[in-house]
């Protein structure tokens, strides 16, 4: 294990790549939307629906991309080592943000983001090593750590995006030429390249090796048969009636969160006159940004005092609720009462930071008491919940390209209202977790 300082100083490298990993993927979510529909209104896609559809391809394909491409990456790592997994990972955000940033045809955009999603699959990397560096009494922490990455990164991520988004007319200045005319959306992703270009220096500098050559597996399996596995897994875990029932919920929720990520700011951002509310990328960025100051505040520090008081079950229940109510009642917020937006993204941000946390821990003690492996659980629902990110965004997007422009029941409310229909079944499911002798003490 190495002495204490040679333990602990990589913690810090590894708090930066999960942010940066995070920055990445949320980075661009004031602007992404905006950004696709210039790329296909320059292509020549001015149909609303066809244009909009784009939006939810690039979203799930980075989902996609880390779906595929996280064991492969995790195999590579067991036989090459950690460290040099998380440096080309770190190498591989430097280059494609920028490559997105630059991006003028809607491949160059799709082809930029899937390979950036790609690259963030070494987030399963990063916690492969703390578990290599770190006593069993250390790991909860230390996995907590890279928690706190996450929560971090959804708030300043959205922020950033868009207080930098299209600096020749928010900022002006320096910034008001022709090429930042041009190109309104590369100075956050060169932001975001230029935060991952010092993480890896750090890497390369501080960041040491944790597996041990003789620990390493001498035979490289192939990729298709780390997939393969994957979905071996996936339908294996499911055997087990009360882990079915967790996973299936977070499933249910996740599929129905995600259904928000590209239809949120389809919303917002669609004309006053349209029935949106015609926000700004930067108006957008301080909506997510706040999201995520409540995700930090309540699994940072209320969630503890909460469990204390109520029942794990309980909390997941009314996070669900919360949160399918926060996502369903988007659409109905009026242009002429705009901040009411902040109601229906707090109950959603609320949710969320209830189910999370709660749905894990009743998943680990779910797991311990039915003797089954842990790490395959959790991977299993890892993959189940990449797979709800990839179906999600793209469902939501197609959904409303064929509504947004309805009349009656089928208008662009319509894939809020079937997310909110998914969070009522995901809820149903909650209720038929059984309190029993193995899991009483946290129900």
């Amino acid at each position: 294990m190495g002495d204490n300082g040679r333990k602990s100083s990589p913690m810090g490298i590894l708090f930066l790549v999960v942010l940066i990993d995070m920055l990445g993927f949320t980075i661009v979510i004031p602007f992404l939307t905006y950004f696709i529909q210039d790329l296909a209104s320059a292509e020549g896609i001015m149909e609303i629906g066809r244009r909009d559809l784009w939006v939810g391809v690039v979203i799930s394909c980075y989902s996609l991309a880390q779906f595929i491409f996280t064991p492969i990456l995790g195999s590579l790592s067991d036989n090459y080592g950690r460290r040099p997994i998380i440096i080309l990972g770190l190498i591989s955000n430097s280059i494609f943000f920028i490559v997105f940033g630059l991006s003028q045809s809607l491949s160059m955009a799709l082809i930029a983001r899937f390979l950036a999603g790609a690259g963030n699959g070494n987030i399963a990397v990063a916690r492969a090593y703390i578990g290599d560096i770190s006593q069993s009494s250390e790991i909860s922490r230390r996995m907590g750590m890279i928690g706190a990455a996450f929560g971090l990164g959804f708030m300043i991520g959205p922020f950033i995006g868009g207080l930098l988004s299209d600096p020749a007319t928010s900022i002006g200045g320096i910034f008001d030429t022709t090429f930042w005319s041009k190109y309104p959306y590369l100075l956050p992703c060169i932001f975001s390249s230029i935060l991952s270009l010092i993480s890896l220096l750090l890497a390369i500098i501080w960041l040491p090796e944790s597996l041990p050559k003789k620990s390493r597996k001498n035979q490289l399996e192939s990729p298709v048969k780390e997939i393969r596995s994957i979905f071996e897994n996936l339908i294996n875990v499911m055997k087990f009636p009360q882990i079915s029932t967790l996973i299936s919920a977070n499933f249910l929720f996740m599929f129905g969160f995600s259904m928000m990520h590209g239809t949120f700011i389809l919303f917002t951002a669609m004309e006053i006159e349209n029935g949106g509310l015609g926000f700004s990328e930067m108006q957008n960025g301080w909506i997510f940004a706040f999201i995520g100051v409540i995700g930090v505040i309540i699994q940072g520090g209320l969630i503890g005092k909460l469990t204390d008081r109520f029942s794990m079950k309980n909390l997941m229940i009314f996070g669900t609720l919360l949160c399918g109510l926060g996502i369903a009642s988007l659409p109905y917020v009026p242009a002429s009462a705009s901040w009411i937006v902040f109601f229906s993204s707090a109950a959603l941000a609320i949710g969320n930071a209830l189910f999370s946390p709660t749905q894990s821990s009743l998943l680990t003690f779910a797991t311990t008491n039915s003797g089954y492996e842990l790490g395959a659980v959790m991977g299993a629902q890892e993959g189940y919940s990449a797979l709800a990110r990839i179906i999600g965004p793209l469902l939501a997007a197609y959904i409303w390209s064929e509504t947004v422009e309805g009349i009656g029941l089928w208008t662009y409310h319509t894939c809020f209202r079937v997310a909110g229909l998914i969070f009522i079944v995901a809820l149903i499911l909650q209720f038929k977790i059984e309190v029993n002798s193995q899991l009483k003490g946290s129900m």
